[in-house]
């Protein structure tokens, strides 16, 4: 099973403690795929994170990277071995289903 994640998209503020473009929310997305034989299962959990900057160290928005902002991401709640759990049961579910959406007994 492969498993990506990626920052896809963040939210600054245009100026605070003298710095420029400071990120303040990134949206993330954590994907899996599964391939067996002919069939391709997915899952997908999204969330997003909050950063306060505090001062001190300072990456300039362009020089920023995914897996940077990612481990902010992590050291700040979210939980990456159980959104990954997440993913891998999503998928297992649509693999070996335990739950069933029967039609409603009242439709025609």
């Amino acid at each position: 099973m492969a498993i990506t994640w990626v920052i896809e998209q963040m939210q600054c503020v245009p100026q605070q403690d003298g710095e420029t473009d400071v990120v303040i929310t990134a949206a993330w997305r954590c994907n899996g795929e599964q391939v067996d034989g002919e069939n391709t299962y997915t899952g997908t959990v999204y969330g997003s994170c909050g950063f306060t900057y505090t001062g001190g160290d300072f990456t300039p928005y362009d020089q920023l990277t995914q897996d940077q902002v990612l481990g902010w991401c992590w050291n700040s709640g979210v939980d990456k071995d159980a959104t990954q759990l997440a993913v891998e049961q999503q998928i297992q579910q649509q693999i070996a289903p335990t739950v069933q959406t029967l039609p409603l007994p009242w439709a025609a």
